[in-house]
């Protein structure tokens, strides 16, 4: 994304990107309006003025996240083929952004209706996205009820377990170089699956 210089933005907009900041930092419960409204350099009114309440501000930002996800995995490489295009674009936006990636890692987590229902949006997003491959590669998805989840839990999985899994890994989960690995080697498994070149029947 292009950077924005927080000036130019609306109060309703710097309030929105503060609270992003704070809920990928703290989460949402530990977090009050108080404190994203002094982030964003406004009055603590401003908050219910612009979005009801304190509930209504993380829709704010759901919808700001989704737009961006969305955004993002619509700029496809039109050089390289649907699955690596795809695979560069989630490992951008799911990985290569702190920021992001802290703000998923604790809405996912937390355990609530709000947390249910954005992966719920994520799971939507990522069927369409299996009708697209399954188009583009003239097959269906081997068991297609599962697949959209199959496809999430590849690309979600590591930023939500990164602080256990890091201690079993040399570099850093979301170095670019590793980030860029991880995402060809999910495209492998898509692809081909663990064993798909074997020959049916291989291993009794």
């Amino acid at each position: 994304m292009t950077a924005v210089d927080k000036s130019d933005l609306t109060g309703r907009a710097r309030l929105r990107d503060a609270a992003l900041e704070l809920f990928a930092e703290h989460g949402f419960e530990a977090t009050s309006t108080r404190a994203v409204a002094a982030a964003a350099g406004l009055s603590p009114a401003l908050v219910t003025r612009h979005f009801g309440s304190k509930e209504g501000l993380r829709a704010a930002v759901d919808e700001h996240v989704l737009d961006r996800i969305g955004k993002g995995l619509a700029e496809l490489d039109p050089d390289v083929g649907l699955m690596e295009s795809l695979g560069k674009a989630s490992a951008q936006l799911f990985g290569a952004d702190p920021v992001l990636r802290g703000y998923l890692r604790h809405i996912l987590l937390e355990d609530s209706a709000a947390s249910a229902q954005l992966f719920g949006r994520l799971l939507s997003g990522a069927r369409a996205e299996v009708r697209r491959l399954s188009a583009e590669y003239g097959k269906q998805a081997p068991v297609a009820e599962w697949a959209p989840f199959q496809v999430l839990c590849l690309v979600l999985g590591p930023l939500l377990l990164e602080r256990v899994m890091q201690p079993h890994h040399q570099e850093p989960m979301f170095d670019p170089q590793v980030l860029a690995q991880r995402s060809a080697a999910n495209q492998r498994v898509l692809l081909q699956g663990f064993y798909g070149s074997l020959e049916d029947g291989a291993g009794g």
